[in-house]
């Protein structure tokens, strides 16, 4: 970053997302079930503590085994995630690091020393110290992952929607100047609801699973009933709050990063009283001629909904990806800048950024103001000064567009699911003489909850691109100036570790389940 313009291989840039991509996505498959089984086995616990039946305890005992296992691993990739951002986004890190680092920071020193503390008692305490206390323990453990999403979320959320920090053109680097913006921002909040109660959904079709697993085979039947009621109670709340929230995160990136939204829709054309595509014909394999296309073949849609989406107007304006790209006048009559006057303006900024260096270090100061000056005037597209051709700034559409569109189906299917279960069991039901093909179909239920948790991942990443930060710092500016070969060849070492330790996680979780719970 130092460097304003500098140069980095197309081959590093590559292997440095496809590296940190692989780390994030094996590290998110042990989160979502991490913070879903801290619900359920916290409500677990608080049934023996309230029953005092020690059905309850082993309940709980036994699906702690499976959070602790789980637990574990999620921990390590979550290490090599963090470290990965000094190694192979050093630019990145000495642009943001006083902004990005802070929430980091507070994850490791509070949130995981909480979360390391009372998974000791958790684990040990039984008999040791006292029921209230053992229980306060189990729901902190809980409470320790979650804050420690939290602060992970923050940061997240911050890249994709900047706030709470100022440039200093002195040291070249974004500095914080509001901690709470930063903590506390519409979009962090959104962000984080949305995440962690997708995560519960998660856990509830994992506890499902093994309960009718249990029912198929015939054993732990007390058990499996149930965790399952609790699980599809968890799930089914879950699944329609996440809907909710997930309405409120709509909102959000149609204001802040409406080019990810257009994406998503597919929108090449905007304009007011946009429908929401429920199903379209868009190629997953090519990136389609948006310049020419009016809109994707053999689409299905919902009249207005897109723009009440947006807006929470009927007859709102949604802007497609070509009025992003060429600008557009806004309903309110401001007028966007295109795309060309973005990048002219991002320049303008850098090559005053440039200049005021120089001049700062040759004692001019008023040379160095008016740099200065430009710098501000033009800070707001700085970012795009990297843009070298403005079909960068256009995400990858048909990942955007199928992503969202099966992480919400399957959304869908999990409120049907849950619902079904908890409706037969109200209807006295008898969950465990059910045909084979129910519990073989709750089973099969656990890669669609996590192909449907990764699918928002998609969504939120791919989207944002071709930014790191958006609006402000694009990838190809944020990676390290080291070798391709270096990062390649780290990426197949992760590949085979990862795999690896994933491959041991499902042994051990399989034989565990295989024992079942130990009895008091």
């Amino acid at each position: 970053m130092t460097n304003f313009l500098l140069e980095i291989s197309a081959g590093t840039i590559d292997w440095s997302r496809a590296q940190f991509a692989l780390t994030a996505i094996y590290h998110w498959l042990f989160v979502p079930l991490t913070l879903g089984l801290a619900v359920i086995m916290g409500i677990m616990e608080t049934c023996y503590y309230r029953t005092k039946k020690s059905f309850w305890k082993d309940t709980a005992k036994f699906w702690q085994k499976l959070f602790g296992i789980n637990f574990a691993m999620g921990v390590a990739t979550g290490i090599i995630l963090e470290f990965e951002f000094g190694t192979n986004w050093s630019n990145y890190s000495w642009f943001v690091g006083d902004i990005f680092g802070a929430p980091l920071a507070i994850e490791g020193i509070v949130a995981f020393f909480m979360e390391s503390t009372f998974v000791a008692v958790m684990y040990f305490g039984w008999n040791k110290v006292s029921k209230g206390f053992h229980l306060a323990s189990t729901w902190l453990t809980g409470l320790g992952a979650t804050i420690s999403a939290w602060w992970i979320l923050v940061a997240n959320a911050w890249m994709q929607c900047p706030v709470g920090c100022e440039f200093n053109p002195d040291t070249v680097r974004n500095e914080m100047v509001s901690f709470l913006d930063v903590a506390l921002s519409p979009f962090a909040v959104a962000k984080f609801c949305h995440t962690v109660i997708s995560s519960w959904i998660v856990g509830a079709v994992f506890v499902v699973a093994v309960s009718c697993w249990y029912l198929m085979k015939k054993r732990e039947t007390k058990l499996a009933l149930e965790s399952m009621r609790i699980a599809a109670a968890v799930g089914l709340i879950a699944a329609v709050l996440a809907g909710a929230t997930g309405h409120i995160s709509g909102e959000q990136v149609a204001e802040k990063q409406p080019m990810k939204l257009a994406a998503m829709e597919a929108l090449y054309n905007g304009g007011t009283d946009q429908s929401l595509t429920a199903v379209a014909w868009v190629n997953p394999f090519q990136q389609p001629d948006y310049t020419t296309d009016q809109e994707p073949p053999l689409r299905i849609a919902m009249p207005y909904a897109l723009s009440f989406m947006a807006t929470r107007d009927f007859h709102g304006y949604v802007p497609g990806v070509n009025d992003l790209l060429n600008g557009y006048t806004k309903p309110d009559g401001t007028r966007e800048p295109s795309a060309d006057e973005k990048i002219a303006s991002g320049k303008k900024a850098i090559v005053a950024l440039a200049e005021y260096r120089k001049a700062k270090a040759a004692g001019d100061e008023a040379t160095a103001k008016v740099q200065a000056d430009i710098v501000a005037d033009n800070f707001k597209y700085f970012g795009y000064g990297y843009i070298k051709d403005k079909a960068e700034l256009v995400p990858y559409i048909p990942i955007n567009f199928w992503a969202f569109r099966v992480m919400v189906g399957l959304g869908c299917l999990f409120i049907l699911f849950f619902a079904v279960i908890l409706l037969m069991d109200w209807r006295k039901k008898d969950l465990s003489k059910l045909p084979k093909w129910h519990y073989m179909v709750a089973i099969a239920l656990v890669p669609l909850a996590y192909i449907a948790s990764e699918s928002g991942w998609l969504v939120a990443e791919f989207g944002r691109q071709p930014w790191t930060i958006q609006d402000m710092l694009p990838v190809g500016a944020s990676v390290s100036d080291i070798g391709a070969g270096s990062v390649a060849l780290t990426f197949f070492i992760f590949l085979f570790l990862f795999t690896t330790m994933l491959a041991v996680e499902l042994s051990i979780m399989f034989k565990q389940i295989k024992k079942g719970p130990a009895y008091s």
